[in-house]
């Protein structure tokens, strides 16, 4: 799973959204570290939108009729 976020990041600094913290980053700890840094930051978002989809599921589920 590493490895398919570090590739993830690769494309992603590249953009405007990851470019500025990857290259502030890399100039302090090193390209390898920003990426997976970037792949790390990826990761935290994935589960705070699977959290919150998983907690809207819930309380839908809960408030209809049976």
């Amino acid at each position: 799973m590493r490895w398919i976020m570090c590739q993830a990041a690769q494309t992603a600094k590249r953009t405007p959204v990851y470019a500025e913290t990857c290259a502030r980053l890399s100039q302090r700890r090193g390209k390898k570290i920003a990426t997976t840094a970037i792949a790390r930051e990826f990761l935290t978002r994935v589960y705070h939108l699977l959290r919150e989809a998983e907690a809207a599921r819930a309380s839908k589920e809960g408030s209809t009729p049976a």
